[in-house]
């Protein structure tokens, strides 16, 4: 079978501790490799020039899209995979990338990334997100300094939505595995970048919801809600993909201050609009807070059957978790074991991709 036309880009600074393994995971794919570096002094470089099929320099700009589109520009190929350094591929179906990317041209592609959490004491778990991160170069590019976001190149199209597909991979991000100490410093230069892209850029919602996810894991609730409700007044249209994300963040800002009843109330209003897996999951853990316990249940089971209840990563295990622990507390002890057998499914899913 003909090589597919895929070029996988990569931007690297000072990546030794994972870019040689992102490598060696992605070169069984028979892809070509684009690694961009952007300043290395650790031996990155010369790491991938043992397995990239280019390495290409990149005067660092304090802006993460221009990077990420000047790498797209030494491919040969119009199609783009984005993959960053801390992300190890681990299964891809490359039948199935050939036909998605014949069928559906102009749409891009939406990776179901794993990322792995500290969870304190040495422990972590895994959640997961999608990100677009496959291209056509002819109609899309990477735009914001930080925390890129794919956009049309045609402005006239500006905010429409993009038409997307599921990648045919699995790809577990080791990235957020931080120590307090390292995580506090990422946070800090995100903030530091998205304040100057702030200042050229003050109505964009977005931008908001990034600095509010930033304040969020510092631990700075005040600032976190601050962006956050700044950024759900900038809302020109709640179908943009990090919306959903902002609602939910708010709402669980607002209990972290203990404000139970003000994130219920607020998330009430949402229900109706944004009925996916992860939604429904912050909305009973939400009524749980407020002692709805009878209606969370509920909830909880209406995410188990979801379509896309695989996109919570390991928080379908605590979903099943929890509808055992309301059914042993109501006395049922038969109702907790008929879920019992899927709790310890998901837990050995999680304990696979915590391995992989």
């Amino acid at each position: 079978m003909a090589k597919i036309p895929v070029s996988v880009c990569i931007i690297a600074k000072n990546e030794a501790q994972h870019i040689g393994e992102c490598l060696r995971h992605l070169r069984k794919y028979d892809l070509e490799i684009i690694v961009t570096d952007t300043g290395s002094t650790d031996g990155t470089k010369e790491i991938a020039e043992k397995y990239a099929d280019k390495v290409v320099d990149f005067t660092w700009t304090d802006d993460f899209a221009a990077a990420r589109n000047y790498c797209a520009c030494a491919a040969k190929n119009n199609w783009i995979l984005a993959i960053d350094c801390d992300e190890y591929v681990t299964s891809m179906d490359i039948g199935a990338l050939r036909i998605l990317t014949q069928k559906f041209p102009r749409h891009i592609g939406v990776l179901r990334l794993k990322n792995l959490v500290p969870y304190g004491e040495g422990q972590k778990g895994y959640v997961s997100d999608d990100v677009p991160r496959m291209y056509n170069k002819n109609y899309y590019h990477f735009e914001f300094p930080i925390h890129e976001q794919l956009r049309f190149i045609d402005s006239a199209k500006g905010e429409d939505a993009l038409d997307a597909f599921l990648l045919p991979m699995e790809v577990v991000h080791h990235g957020y595995a931080l120590t307090d100490e390292e995580m506090k410093r990422k946070q800090q230069r995100n903030l530091e970048l998205l304040n100057k892209a702030l200042e050229r850029n003050p109505d964009n919602g977005y931008l908001y919801f990034q600095i509010g996810q930033s304040n969020f894991v510092l631990g700075n609730m005040d600032a976190a809600i601050e962006a956050y409700e700044t950024g759900m007044q900038l809302i020109d249209n709640p179908d943009k993909l990090y919306v959903a994300e902002m609602i939910m963040s708010l709402a669980k800002a607002y209990c972290r201050k203990g404000r139970f009843s003000d994130a219920l109330v607020f998330l009430e209003q949402y229900s109706g609009i944004y009925n996916t897996a992860k939604f429904n999951f912050e909305y009973a853990n939400i009524l749980m807070e407020n002692n709805q316990i009878i209606k969370a249940l509920m909830i909880y089971i209406k995410v188990t059957t979801m379509k896309d209840s695989d996109t919570l990563g390991e928080h379908l295990m605590t979903c099943y978790g929890r509808i055992m622990d309301i059914y042993k507390g109501m006395g049922n002890h038969e109702m907790a074991e008929v879920f019992r057998g899927k709790y310890l499914k998901c837990a050995a899913e999680r304990e696979r991709v915590l391995n992989s």
